[in-house]
């Protein structure tokens, strides 16, 4: 539940994109950042990458409006895709609001795809949180690459492989 702080006049809300290695997560934070303007916009911190994969987690600040005096604000946190931070992980879960689950389209990437939901899962439920009572949405990311011809799932196989027993909204990306 998002935090309302009434010294600062503010309401803050954590949105977290999750999913496996290599899925997008940071292109979309980056997308967001490149993409706001600048009095929306605080900087974006990303916190040791090594090898183009996020090993702590990317944080991106937004400042949206008002609503009854109240500042919002949003800030976007990515997780890092590999199993083994998983500490990290549930550390940037706690006090979450709403996830956005970023599931790679690669064909290849199927089997990490359900293990990394349902390691969302498990995760949550150390927190508490049931997986279908927090704001989720699912992004089919990497559409484009049917273009190129590379292997990737169906729409239909990626809302039976994930989405159906959850039944939360679902939008296809490129990022």
């Amino acid at each position: 539940m998002a935090f309302i702080d009434l010294k600062r006049k503010e309401i803050r809300a954590k949105l977290v994109f999750y999913g496996p290695g290599r899925g997008g997560k940071t292109t979309n934070v980056l997308h967001i950042h490149k993409t706001m303007s600048r009095d929306v916009c605080g900087k974006m911190v990303t916190v040791d990458t090594r090898g183009d994969r996020t090993l702590f987690f990317d944080f991106l600040p937004l400042t949206i409006g008002k609503i009854m005096n109240l500042t919002i604000r949003i800030q976007i946190y990515t997780v890092p895709g590999q199993v083994l931070y998983n500490d990290t992980r549930k550390l940037v879960l706690r006090g979450v609001d709403g996830i956005v689950f970023v599931a790679d389209s690669l064909r290849v990437q199927k089997d990490p795809n359900i293990e990394s939901l349902k390691n969302l899962e498990e995760n949550l439920r150390e927190e508490k949180l049931d997986i279908r009572e927090v704001p989720l949405v699912l992004q089919y990311n990497k559409r484009d690459l049917a273009e190129s011809n590379i292997p990737i799932l169906s729409i239909a196989e990626m809302q039976n492989d994930l989405n159906r027993e959850l039944g939360v909204p679902a939008f296809k990306a490129s990022a």
